[in-house]
This record gives structure tokens, sequence and C-alpha cells, in this order.
């Protein structure tokens, strides 16, 4: 045939009454297929290799493919051998098939490639048409939910399409709903009424949300978000009058299930369900993308499926309209996904395609070999039928029924005649394009008829078209690019962490706040360490780069107590603060004092995040509402067993204090009261001793006063003696008679007055003696009052008071959000924290 042709060669004429072919080509012009196609016909009518043939052709004419292929034949698609070498069909030959003709498999494989050979030449076809068939498409064969073939990465569902929400939210809102519904069955909630269905309500609110906003929703995401919702309100209820939180949490739990199975971990791999990335290359070539199904159950199958038309229906959005075939979307058996009375999530979808998706250029074929049981009426905007031999009369009069429906005034009779006398590999080409049904038969097709193939051999088959698992195609982690944000758990407390640097081997973090258990409060602690002072504490070298990524919270267990402690005998009344931080829970019991804390200031913590952070996801042990209670008790037992202060204690001074006085300052107390309690003392004695002194003190006075008299007569009489011991020579020397006796008589009293002086002069000395005795007393008094208060300052005794139970009061417990800054160092993440904790 013409490489140039734009047209695809379906076959040759066909005559019925004859029961004969001709030599006239069938072409149909793939434009027809924007008002889309329908193929049926029983099991070895030809039908799958009418729909292969239908699909080189739009290889050959550069028209892109998403193919969903749920029973295996479609694999059959990469299987173009230009050589036509027996060798290369004999890795592909069915041993069984061999066994029962006779035939070694080397043998078969000889014949084979000279029957196809033969084949193509009587269709006009030949090396070269393979070797263009060969370079026309890049072929790839994708395997959901495992890694046989290419894996594919589901996140992308839950992102917000790239059209904007205010325009397009009716087709968004139908988006997020197919979406709900196709997650809804995978866990088992089937027949959902979207209306009706509590699950599905909230599920799509929460989408909506964030769509609205353009925020990206990846699975652990929405299951966050499912238990602890960014709305409070649902239509007129209260979101918990609406959907109680005990029952939010049974669904997020049921949706965790699967994400926690280690099966759903290859639905979290490999390339995204990007829908132009499965129809073109980077460089522009075309792709012929086939999604393999038949590993997966029906829920799996019907999850990936309608998740696969909802990302082609959004990418459709996107495109500009067209009277051309864009691309096409084949479905290789319709059975239990177009239900006539049924609506599986599928079908929803399904109906808008056909009859949107002509004005964007894409055209959808349908293949089924069951017509009874497949929806015609809603095949209505089908504009070609490909019709083969059908196994009942019943699906013979469903489909008639559905030609009426779609074309009108069609001749049932004949139609009905036609069918009933189709040979094999023959079909009807009804086109509501062209004038008339014709008859024709299946040219040869290109790619070698395997049959189905098994999973375990998808990736020789990829393997023949160049591909191999996270090779070429564009493979992705389940954690979004630039929001692992975490630390590792060290054990420290947040208080004084120092910085953390990020790994890839972190735990991810959500932009949707974990909800806590039932009962237990959460408070935030506030950013109160500037930008600047955060990136001085990373302590980086000069000339490195960096910058804030953002806040990221990590959760942490807060107990705060006040205990009092009360002692009259003492006289104590002192209130004492408990403050621990657990961020990890240390196996076995809880040494509390390890995780001791500067006092959290209680009117500072606030109840909502900042906008636009990141939250590291609960541990375990964090939700569990009764391992948290056992703690809180724990931490009071602890409180009760090892909180006891130390009171320091003077009986003789009466003076108490409790802890809050350190001993320098109890000391510093002490010697104070003392000192007051010794100069109190020592008036006494001073006063005391003071009345004696004065007494001594006149005594002294007058006695000195007396001694001086004493002198004064002394002199006199040693005066008078003089006076007269001269009369006496001079009268002696004049010859005058002077009496011996008055001279006598004048030393005589001189003599006693001198004894009378000594004398007071000794009394005098005693007083004097008496006054200073008096003073060494008074002096050693003080003394030993002095030693006496020495050592009642030195009476200190230390006693332990513990708090009564009653005493202890709860005053801060429950989960806390400690802020780290996380910035980029350098191309390295790296956090550190934005909060300071700060005494009351």
């Amino acid at each position: 045939m013409d490489p140039k042709r734009k047209t695809f060669y379906l076959g040759r004429k066909y005559d019925l009454a004859k029961a004969t072919g001709s030599s006239d080509p069938v072409m149909y012009d793939p434009a027809n297929l924007t008002t889309h196609g329908v193929v049926t016909g029983m099991t070895g009518s030809g039908k799958t290799g009418l729909c292969i043939g239908l699909l080189e052709e739009a290889a050959l004419q550069g028209i892109p493919a998403l193919i969903v292929d749920p029973k295996g034949d479609l694999t059959n698609l990469v299987l173009h051998f230009p050589n036509l070498a027996p060798d290369d069909f004999e890795p592909w030959i069915d041993q069984d098939m061999a066994r029962r003709s006779g035939k070694s498999v080397a043998e078969l494989a000889v014949e084979t490639a000279a029957n196809w050979t033969q084949g193509l030449a009587g269709s006009e076809l030949g090396p070269e048409d393979l070797r263009a068939l060969q370079a026309a498409a890049d072929f790839a064969i994708y395997t959901p939910g495992s890694s046989a073939g290419l894996p594919i990465n589901i996140l992308s569902s839950f992102q917000p399409p790239d059209i904007d929400w205010t325009d397009n939210r009716e087709i968004l809102r139908e988006k997020i709903s197919t979406t709900v519904t196709a997650l809804l069955g995978l866990v088992g909630l089937t027949d959902i009424d979207p209306l009706r269905s509590r699950e599905h309500i909230l599920l799509s609110n929460v989408l909506e949300n964030a769509w609205s906003k353009n925020q990206s929703l990846d699975l652990t995401e929405l299951i966050l978000q499912t238990q602890n919702p960014p709305f409070e309100r649902l239509g007129a209820f209260p979101l918990d009058s609406f959907y109680p939180a005990r029952e939010r949490f049974d669904l997020a739990m049921l949706l965790n299930n699967f994400l926690a199975s280690p099966s759903f971990e290859t639905w979290l791999e490999g390339t995204p369900l990007d829908i132009e990335k499965f129809l073109y290359t980077p460089d522009g070539r075309i792709r012929h993308s086939i999604f393999y199904l038949t590993h997966l159950s029906d829920n799996e199958r019907m999850f990936f499926t309608t998740l696969l038309f909802a990302a082609t229906e959004a990418w459709m959005r996107t495109q500009r309209g067209t009277s051309g075939l864009r691309a096409l979307l084949y479905f290789d058996e319709i059975l239990g996904y177009l239900p006539p009375v049924a609506n599986p999530p599928s079908k929803p979808i399904l109906l808008r395609m056909l009859k949107q998706a002509r004005a964007f250029g894409l055209g959808l074929l349908l293949a089924t070999q069951n017509p009874v049981d497949v929806d015609y009426k809603a095949l209505s905007n089908a504009g070609t039928w490909f019709i083969g031999r059908l196994q009942t009369d019943q699906d013979k009069q469903r489909l008639l029924d559905g030609l009426q429906s779609a074309a009108g005034g069609i001749d049932r009779a004949e139609f009905d005649r036609m069918i009933s006398t189709l040979p094999k590999r023959t079909f009807i080409l009804h086109n509501v394009h062209a004038k008339g049904p014709q008859v024709f038969q299946t040219r040869w097709v290109m790619n070698y008829l395997a049959g189905p193939l098994m999973r375990a051999q998808i990736p020789a088959l990829n393997a023949l078209v160049g591909k191999i698992n996270k090779g070429p195609v564009e493979t992705v982690t389940s954690t979004p690019v630039g929001a692992s944000y975490a630390t590792p758990s060290s054990g420290k407390k947040p208080a004084s962490a120092a910085t953390a640097t990020i790994t890839g081997s972190q735990v991810g973090t959500t932009s949707t706040r974990p909800p806590v258990p039932s009962g237990v409060a959460e408070y935030f602690l506030p950013d109160d360490l500037g930008v600047s002072e955060a990136i001085g504490n990373l302590n980086i070298d000069r000339g490195q780069s960096v910058e804030n990524q953002g806040v990221v919270y990590h959760p942490a267990l807060l107990l705060q107590a006040e205990a009092r402690y009360m002692d009259r005998k003492y006289n104590l009344d002192f209130v004492h603060q408990f403050t621990s931080l657990l961020e990890d829970l240390p196996s076995g019991l809880v040494r509390w004092e390890d995780f001791a804390s500067t006092p959290v200031n209680n009117k500072k913590l606030k109840s909502n995040p900042m906008p636009q952070t990141r939250f590291v996801p609960l541990p375990g042990w964090l939700t569990d509402a009764k391992r948290l209670s056992a703690l809180q008790k724990d931490f009071i037992d602890w409180i009760y067993r090892s909180g006891g202060v130390q009171v320091r204690s003077n009986p003789a001074l009466k003076i108490f204090a409790g802890p809050e006085v350190s001993a320098a300052e109890f000391r510093e107390l002490c010697s104070k009261a003392a000192k007051q309690a010794y100069d109190e003392e020592a008036e006494t004695v001073i006063d005391k001793f003071e009345a004696k002194q004065k007494a001594l003190a006149a005594k002294i006075s007058r006695q000195e006063q007396v001694v001086d008299g004493k002198k004064d007569a002394v002199s006199s009489r040693n005066v008078e003696g003089l006076a007269a011991g001269g009369e006496l020579l001079l009268s002696l020397l004049g010859g005058r008679k002077k009496s011996l006796s008055n001279s006598l008589s004048k030393a005589r009293m001189t003599k006693q007055a001198k004894a009378a002086l000594k004398q007071e002069q000794e009394e005098l000395e005693q007083l004097e003696l008496e006054l200073n005795d008096l003073e060494a007393e008074q002096a050693a008094a003080l003394k030993d009052l002095q030693d006496r208060w020495a050592g009642v300052v030195n009476d200190i005794d230390e006693v332990t008071v513990t708090p009564a139970k009653k005493d202890i009061y709860m005053d801060l417990y429950g989960l806390v959000w400690l802020p780290f800054y996380v910035f980029d160092v350098d191309g390295k993440l790296r956090e550190t924290p934005a909060f300071a904790l700060q005494e009351k």
C-alpha cells in the first residue's frame, strides 16, 4: 500500500451473497473517529485482529493512542518483526500449540514466519510497511500496580489540572466526582451515589477545597484531611454533625489500609498519570501507550481505568478545538464499564467524553463481545460501528436496538440478515459519514498475533521496543519534590535542639495538619525567633548561600504541672512548675527528668498554625489516646514520687525557706536575723553594765576629788614644815628661843597628811581596777553573746517536703507543634528552631 496515504487501510470488500472477497480496498477516514467507534464481535470473529489493524493504521498516520488492555491481547502491538525471521517469532510461539500440532517450537516458528510473510503480501504489505510502523511511534507497555512493566504513579490524579478553577469549576467538579468514586470503589464502597454518600461528599469537598486554591494533594494528605478536614461545615450542618469525627476516622483508616499495604507501593512509583506524556515523547514523537490490566482485581481495574479516563478528560479540556483526530482512546473490552443498568465510576465520565470529546479531536474506540451487557443507548453518539459475528440472537437484537438509536432509519431486517451470515474476519462497517454499510474482510495485521500474553512476559515485550522499567520513562517518588521536610528522631529535647540536616531517607511531611486523638489538647509554639537569628544559629560558613524554605512543624507531647507545697511547721506555701517535652518516646520507663524543659508560657501558645506551613506526621504513640493518658498519669506519679523540694530551717531563729531561696541566700537571712537578735540582747547587756559603770565612775570622780584634797593638804603641811624649820634655824642663829616642840608638831602633821593621801590614792586605784574589771566583764559577756549567735547562724537543717497528689494540678497537657525553619544551605536542607521557650 502507498505509505503516504491519509486514510486507514481496513481490508477488502466482501460479497456476502457470493461469500467471496474482492481486490477492492476498504479505506476509512480517521477524522470519522472523532464521532467515536464501536467494535463488536464474538470470540473468534477476528475482532482483536481488526482492532490491532486499526491501531497500526493510527500509528502510521501519526495519531497517538491510549490503549486499555484488560485481557492481555493488545500487548501484541509491539510484536512487529520487519525481517520476518523465524528467530523473531520463536520466543512468542505458544508451546502448547506446537505440541498439539506435533511440531517443535522452532518448526512452528518457521511456519508462522512464512504464513505472516504470505499473509502480508496478500494484503499488499511487506517489510517496508513493518519498518514504517516500527519507526512511526514510541511503544510502551504500562502495568499499573505492578513493576512487571512500566509502573504508573497515580498521585497526579489528586493534583489540580492545569486549568483555571474559576472558569472551569463545573468540569473540575466532574473530575473530582469521578476520582472520588473510583477511590471509594477501590476500597470496596461500590454503588456510591455522589448526592447521598457522606463519604463521597466529604472527599469531594476535601479535593475541591484544595483544587480551588490550586493546591496539590497526595494520598497521605487526602487521608489526613479526611480525618481532619480544612473546613468546619458541610452545607447547613457543622462538620461533626454531618460526619462525626469517629466515623471520619474509620473512613481514613479504610483508605489508609490500602496506602499502608506493601502491594500498594507500586501504585506510587513510576510515570505520573500525565496524559500528555503518554501521547508524546519529549521530542514530539507520538506514543502508543498500552495499559496492561490483566493482573488487577476488578476493583483495581475500575479504579485505574476511571482515573485514566478522568486524566484524559482533563487533558482534553486543555486542548484547542479541532475537526481532525488528535488522539485515540481504545478500550479492548468495555464489558462492566458502560453497563445498561448499574452506574460504575467509569460510566459517567465515558458518557461525558462520548458527548464532548469530538470538539477536542479525541476519538473513543470501544470494543466488546457482549452487546447485551453494554448500554447501547449511551453509544448513540458513536458514528462508526464495526460489527462482526455475534454469539446469541439476544446480542444481535440488542446491537440492532443500538444501531437504530444511534443512526436511525436503518433497515433492521437487512442488518439482521447480514450479521447472521458474517464469516470469520469479516465485518460490517456502518459509518454515519458514508452512504450505506460496507462489508469487508480485514487485512493481515503487521504485528504477530501471539494471543494473550502473561505478566511475566511484559519485561521482554518492553525490551523489544527499547523500554526497561524506570529507563526512558520519567519516574517520580510518592512525595512531591520540595516537600520532604523532616528531621530524624534524636531523643533530644526540642527546646535545646540544634540544627538538623535533611536527608532523603527521612519521613515526608504534609501540608495537612495531622489530627490529634480525641480529648487531647493541641498547641502551637509561636515562631518568636526571627529569621536572621535562626540563620545565625546554623553556624554556616561565610559565603554559603542560604534560602528560606518556610516552616515545618514537629510534634511533641507537652506536659506541664504545678505542684503546691504546704507545711505549717515550716511556714511553707510554695508553688513549683514541672515541664517535660517528649518528641520521641523512649523504650521502657520514661525518665521524666531527662525530658525536663523550660516552663512554657501558656499565654503565648497559639491555637492555630501559621499559614503555608508543613507538618511532620505524628508517630504512632502520639496517636494513641490511651497511651497519652497513661503518660499523663505517669508524669503526675513522677512528680509525687520524685518532686520533693528542699526546705531549709533554722529553729532557733525560726526562719524557714523553700527551694526558691539558695543556700547562700538562706545563710544571709540567718546572719541578718542573728545579728538583729544579737544587737537586741547586746543592748540589754550593755545597759546592765552601763549602770554599774556609771556608779563606779561617780565614785572614782568623788575619790579623785578626795585625793586632790589630800594632795592639797600634804602640800600645805610641807610648806608649813619648811617655814617652821626656817624659823627654828633663825632663832638659833639669832639667839632667839623658839619652841622645838612646835616644829616637831608640824612635821608630825605633815606625815599624817601624806599617809591620808596615800590611803585615798589606794582607794582610787581600787575603784579604777573595779571599773576596768567591769569593762572586761562587759566585753566578755558581749563576746559570749556573739559566739552564741554565730553558732545559731550555722544551725541550719534541710528537709524534703513532697506534695500531696491533690495539690498537683495539670497546667498544660497535649500535643504541641514546634516550629522549625527550613533553610536550603548550598543545596542541602537544614532545620533550626523558630521558637525560644521563655519563662513565665
